[in-house]
């Protein structure tokens, strides 16, 4: 590994420090190198506060070093006003030599127009840099960007027989402890969760984050015929619950209604997140819905924990083809798939 591609991987590096923190922006790092030394550095820590230029920027304690410093960013500097000023002004004022870019923006506001800026203020840029490492960080961002609806996890727990549930949809606990913790930790990281009518009626969910610190996702639960009580734990209050069905818009607090048509039922869904400012789902839904997201093929990629216990009988696990890797979580496998 060259110098330049060691600056990149430390800006990659930084960058996930807003995971969690910045969607529906993508997670930015810059690094600010001189004379081979890291004189700044900056991430995007928050939506609505600076981007990872400006950090990296303010970061520098003598701004006359720009000029002969060369920056390493891991997707294009913005070139539209925001909640921010350009980035790639920024860049230009401050008269950088060279800007190696890893990923540019495929959003429309952004993309080639922040190195058009660049280069025809004389300032040298190069992309490519670890193009890969950086796509697969911003993999939900760059997906949704470019499809227009948000990356898809699918994430379930199934018995070593191969059992979601059992046949009265009991189905706790099938996974450990750790294994519940982790899934916590998932949920902290994504903008939205997804549950079916049967999931919320039978399980009566909270879906939030307990096990760990950090963020609640949104509530997404898929009621067609609007059999859910409001009663439920996802219709509380606490965070923000959007109820997708055949028969009624509406608004109560922070309780959303959404009529969607049969045609196409979980595409439009899906649209509708991304308008929403959803760029990623983790869809823990029971057997019905995982298998319509799967039939669609409107997922990308899928965890799924198998337990030590058995069942006999009950509601079968979905099959998926796509394997990709494995773990062990304290005695569950941990199984993830990924949709090409």
């Amino acid at each position: 590994m060259n110098e330049h591609e060691l600056y990149m991987l430390r800006a990659i590096e930084i960058a996930q420090y807003g995971k969690g923190n910045v969607s529906p922006n993508p997670m930015v790092g810059c690094v600010i190198v001189y004379n081979n030394k890291i004189i700044g550095e900056g991430w995007h820590r928050k939506y609505g506060e600076g981007h990872a230029e400006v950090n990296a920027i303010n970061s520098v304690q003598d701004k006359r070093l720009l000029p002969e410093s060369t920056v390493y960013v891991t997707l294009e500097p913005c070139a539209h006003y925001g909640k921010t000023p350009p980035c790639a002004d920024l860049l230009i004022e401050h008269s950088v030599k060279k800007v190696f870019i890893a990923v540019p923006d495929p959003n429309p506001l952004v993309l080639e127009k922040g190195i058009g800026k660049l280069k025809k203020a004389g300032i040298a840029v190069e992309t490519g840099l670890l193009k890969e490492l950086a796509s697969e960080m911003n993999k939900r961002f760059l997906f949704s960007m470019t499809k227009k609806r948000p990356y898809v996890i699918l994430k379930w727990a199934e018995t070593n027989d191969g059992f979601l549930a059992r046949e009265n949809h009991d189905s706790k606990w099938i996974s450990n402890q750790y294994s519940r913790m982790l899934v916590h930790t998932w949920r902290a990281e994504e903008d939205a969760i997804l549950v079916g009518t049967n999931t919320a009626l039978y399980d009566d969910p909270r879906l939030n984050v307990r096990e760990v610190s950090g963020k609640n996702p949104v509530r997404i639960v898929i009621d067609r015929h609007l059999r859910l009580s409001t009663d439920l734990n996802l219709f509380d209050g606490s965070e923000r619950t959007i109820c997708y069905n055949l028969k009624e818009d509406k608004v109560d607090g922070q309780n959303e209604w959404v009529q969607l048509t049969s045609d196409h039922f979980e595409k439009s869904l899906l649209e509708d997140l991304y308008t929403k400012g959803i760029r990623s789902i983790i869809i823990e839904g029971g057997k019905k819905t995982l298998d319509l997201f799967i039939q669609e093929s409107l997922w990308n990629e899928a965890r799924v924990f198998i337990s030590q216990q058995t069942f006999g009988c009950g509601i079968k696990a979905p099959v998926l083809k796509a394997f990709c890797r494995e773990e062990n979580i304290h005695g569950d496998r941990l199984i993830y798939y990924k949709n090409s």
